[in-house]
C-alpha cells in the first residue's frame, strides 16, 4: 500500500465510525409519527456508499483547523441531501433504476409513493439537522443551510439534473456537458467542503480556495464516473452499469474518447492539488489532496 492509500485509509477510519454514530443518531429507528416513513430513510441512507461528501466535509474542516466533531452534523446533512437525491433519481420517471449500492432501490423495496416520502424527509431532515443541532454560532448555521441549499437547489444539484433530462437523445458539446455536471455533481460536493470549513470557522479566503478545489474535484468524480459506467460492471459499481448509453446520455467518453477522459480528470486533480499549495503553511490538507485522488483512481 502507498503512502497517501495507508494515509487515507486511516483517515476513512477515523472518520467513519464517529459519522456513523451521527448518521444513526440522526434517524432514530423509533419514531412513532411514521415509522414506515423512517424505516424508508434508513433504508436509503444506511445502506452504504463511498461517503465521499462526508469525508470531505471532515477533511475541510480539519484543513481549516477545525476538529472532526466540529463536521459531524455538515457531514451528515449532505450526505442525507445526497442519499435523497439518489432516491429520485432512481424513481421510474428519472432514471428508472433497481440496484442501488448492491441492493434493491428504495422504490423497489417499499413502493413509489414511500419513496419519494423519504427522499423529501431526508432532504428536510438536513436542514432541520443544521438549523438545530451542534454547537454552532447562528452566522455559521445561517452559512451552512446558504452553502448546502445553494449546492442542491435551483442554483446547484437540481439545476443540473434538469439539464440532464433535458440533454437526453441529444449531442452535446464539452462546454454544455461540463457545465451539466459542475452543477449535477460538484455543487453538492463544493457544498460539502464550504460546510466543512464554515464549522470550523474558516476566513472567507479558506472557503473560496476550498470552493474552487470542489469545482475541479466534482467534475473529475463525474468524467470517472462516465468512465466507470462504461468500463465496468453492475457487481463492481453496485447499480447498473451502461445506463448512460440506455438514457441517450452525453457522455465524456463519447465526446473525448477514453484516454482523453483519464487524461482530464487528471488535469483536474492536479490542477486541485495546485490550489491547495497555495493554502497557508501548517494546514493539514494531506486528507483533501488523498481524497482528490482517490476520486480519479476509484473503481466504483
Amino acid at each position: 500500500m502507498t503512502r497517501a492509500a495507508d494515509d487515507l485509509s486511516s483517515f476513512i477510519a477515523q472518520c467513519r465510525d464517529r459519522f456513523q454514530t451521527a448518521l444513526e443518531f440522526a434517524l432514530p429507528l423509533e419514531h412513532g409519527a411514521a415509522p414506515r416513513l423512517m424505516e424508508a430513510m434508513r433504508y436509503a441512507a444506511l445502506g452504504g456508499g463511498k461517503r465521499l461528501r462526508p469525508l470531505l466535509a471532515y477533511a475541510a474542516c480539519q484543513a481549516c483547523g477545525g476538529k472532526l466533531s466540529q463536521a459531524d452534523i455538515p457531514a451528515v446533512a449532505v450526505e442525507l441531501v445526497h442519499a435523497y437525491s439518489l432516491v429520485h433519481d432512481d424513481l421510474p420517471a428519472m432514471d428508472d433504476d433497481s440496484l442501488r449500492r448492491g441492493q434493491p432501490t428504495c422504490h423497489i423495496a417499499f413502493d413509489e409513493a414511500t419513496a419519494i416520502l423519504a427522499g423529501d424527509s431526508l432532504q428536510t431532515r438536513a436542514f432541520e439537522l443544521l438549523a438545530n443541532s451542534g454547537d454552532y454560532k447562528d452566522g455559521q448555521r445561517l452559512e451552512m443551510i446558504r452553502a448546502l441549499s445553494h449546492g442542491a437547489g435551483v442554483s446547484g444539484m437540481a439545476a443540473g439534473q434538469m439539464r440532464d433530462i433535458e440533454a437526453e437523445g441529444r449531442a452535446l458539446t464539452l462546454e454544455e456537458l461540463e457545465r451539466i455536471h459542475y452543477l449535477k455533481t460538484g455543487r453538492l460536493i463544493t457544498a460539502a467542503l464550504l460546510m466543512g470549513a464554515i464549522a470550523a470557522d474558516a476566513p472567507a479566503e479558506m472557503q473560496d480556495t476550498l470552493a474552487r478545489f470542489g469545482d475541479l474535484i466534482g467534475l473529475a468524480f463525474q468524467i470517472q464516473d462516465d468512465i466507470l459506467d462504461v468500463t465496468s460492471t453492475a457487481d463492481v459499481l453496485g447499480k447498473p452499469s451502461g445506463s448512460d448509453a440506455r438514457h441517450g446520455k452525453s457522455t465524456f467518453p463519447a465526446l473525448l474518447g477514453l484516454d482523453a477522459s483519464r487524461d482530464r480528470a487528471q488535469a483536474l486533480c492536479r490542477e486541485a492539488h495546485q490550489l491547495l499549495d497555495g493554502i497557508a503553511e501548517g494546514r493539514n490538507t494531506g486528507p483533501l489532496r488523498d481524497l482528490a485522488d482517490y476520486i480519479v483512481g476509484r473503481s466504483h
